[in-house]
């Protein structure tokens, strides 16, 4: 089933997620639902606060050299902690949570992150490139953060008008 995704100014992005404790069909049947909701939606990674369950769960699947995303590479992450960072890198990142809007975002280059999968066995995965953007961009939803927030004051100023002007648009087409 398609989820409805929050989207930006929506207050409930702003929740810090809870553990995981329960690794039941319940939790399996979500993150299906995650999945289909994260490739309907075009997006690469999907935290589970940004379909209204404020939960330390996410999913990323990232696109294959032709740009196909396939099942075979989903990773579903369960209370993930990054145990080590290193480096600096900086990519342009944009979120299904503020949709149309896409910056540059310094994160870590390389990360290491602890974490559980979907039947609660800890796992350990050594991170760089996009997956570790992936997972840096993900885990901030569930600390309530978002990207947009890494922006310096100019940037974010300039984001906070472009955005008003489209919603303002998107009023107007209706």
């Amino acid at each position: 089933m398609i989820l409805p995704i929050v989207t930006y100014p929506d207050k409930r992005l702003k929740q810090r997620s809870k553990p995981v404790e329960s690794f039941d069909d319940t939790l399996h049947n979500f993150l299906e639902d995650m999945y289909e909701t994260m490739l309907a939606s075009n997006g690469i990674g999907l935290a589970a606060i940004q379909v209204a369950k404020p939960i330390n769960a996410l999913i990323i699947n990232l696109p294959d050299e032709q740009g196909e995303q396939h099942r075979s590479n989903l990773m579903e992450i369960i209370n993930p902690t990054i145990t080590l960072s290193e480096g600096s890198t900086f990519y342009q990142e944009g979120c299904l949570s503020v949709p149309g809007f896409y910056e540059e975002v310094e994160r870590f280059d390389t990360v290491t992150v602890a974490y559980q999968d979907r039947f609660g066995n800890e796992q350990l995965i050594e991170a760089d490139g996009l997956l570790s953007v992936a997972l840096q961009h993900e885990m901030e939803h569930l600390h309530g953060k978002l990207f947009i927030e890494k922006l310096s004051y100019t940037r974010r100023k300039k984001f906070e008008k472009e955005y008003k002007r489209l919603q303002k648009d998107k009023k107007n087409v209706k």
